[in-house]
């Protein structure tokens, strides 16, 4: 497993961005068969190849959502009451009705490290994320084009997909 390089991997992803969107717009119509069982096996492929450690670009650059739920186990990890936690790290979205960061990087990533300080409660959509090997994979195609620029395994995922199916 190569450590990500970012500086190449942001001049890359931004090279190909139009045609792998293009690409998963062309997956997103056509269904092709099996695509879910593709993505999956990809997903192993991937994972063999990327080291996130290595990376961190998700915390250093994107924010995710944080539900009620997430609110309160995450405060009370660190002893706080939601309503603190919230004024102290969180913005609320009214156009979207989301909780995100108020900054990036996210304040809970050590960027010595690039380990996340509540990694054990950390957000779902931190956990969840890159959301490679959802199970209905068309539903996730407008998250995966989002992601492209942001994540070296989604960028593989989407590079490897296209080597596989033929569109």
């Amino acid at each position: 497993m190569q450590p990500v390089n970012l500086h190449s991997f942001r001049k890359k992803a931004s090279l190909h961005k139009k045609h792998f969107t293009k690409f998963l717009s062309k997956v997103e119509k056509t269904k092709p068969k099996g695509l879910d069982a593709l993505a999956q096996q990809i997903d192993t492929e991937v994972w063999q190849e990327v080291d996130c450690l290595s990376c961190a670009n998700c915390c250093k650059r994107m924010t995710p959502t944080f539900t009620t739920k997430d609110i309160r186990r995450i405060a009370s990890h660190l002893k706080m009451r939601p309503k603190e936690f919230k004024e102290k790290w969180l913005q609320y979205d009214k156009k979207d009705g989301e909780w995100t960061n108020k900054s990036q990087p996210c304040q809970f990533l050590d960027l010595t490290t690039n380990m996340c300080s509540i990694y054990e409660v950390r957000p779902a959509d931190c956990a969840g994320f890159p959301h490679l090997a959802k199970k209905k994979f068309v539903e996730y195609v407008h998250v995966h084009q989002q992601n492209i620029t942001y994540c070296p395994a989604t960028y593989k995922m989407v590079e490897k997909m296209m080597e596989k199916l033929e569109l």
